[in-house]
């Protein structure tokens, strides 16, 4: 009874260390710019940890603080202008979907290798993440897509992709790739001993 005391008292701790995480990295990496409208965010690597050592649905909640965090940023702003409840729903539905589809996969292949699975977390979670935010601006701010397109004389989809999407994809995918890997090695070498 005791251990599994403790082991509750353990994950409690270390969801409520990760959703800290999760919050500070979320509100200070929107001042961090790429461009115009994209900001470099390093949230997504808690968010595949926690999904990794906790499971999915910590995952889908880490997902839903940042998205939840994210409507105390300056960049908002500019989306509540647009429409406030296609950024509501854009949102919440794309942290939580990428850190449940993140854990979901480390469950799927954690049984054959966990190194592996939780690479293949760190690029579940970037690409759930931008792909439920493309659909997003596809749904709720095609006006806008569309007028900036036609502005830079270029495609929807070309417009999309450079304007809103570009940059800050690459480093989320290079970074959860490279980071979450070894972030959670150096946490079960720490455990062992």
């Amino acid at each position: 009874m005791q251990n599994k005391t403790n082991r509750q008292a353990e994950k409690i701790a270390l969801t409520a260390l990760l959703t800290a995480l999760v919050a500070i990295l979320s509100y200070f990496g929107g001042f961090i710019k790429i461009g115009g409208l994209a900001s470099i965010s390093l949230t997504l690597i808690p968010v595949v940890l926690g999904a990794a050592l906790q499971g999915a649905w910590v995952g889908a909640w880490l997902g839903l603080v940042s998205g939840a965090v994210f409507f105390m940023t300056a960049d908002a702003a500019f989306w509540f202008g647009l429409s406030i409840p296609g950024t509501v729903i854009t949102v919440l539905l794309k942290g939580a979907l990428s850190g449940l589809c993140a854990g979901l996969v480390y469950q799927l292949l954690a049984k054959k290798n966990r190194y592996l699975a939780v690479f293949a977390s760190a690029v579940v979670a970037p690409v759930v993440n931008t792909g439920i935010f493309l659909l997003g601006c596809l749904v709720f701010f095609m006006d806008t897509v569309s007028a900036g397109a036609l502005a830079e004389g270029t495609s929807v989809a070309a417009y999309l992709l450079v304007a809103f999407v570009g940059l800050n994809f690459v480093f989320e995918l290079l970074a959860n790739v490279i980071l979450s890997p070894v972030i959670l090695r150096l946490l079960n070498i720490r455990k062992k001993k």
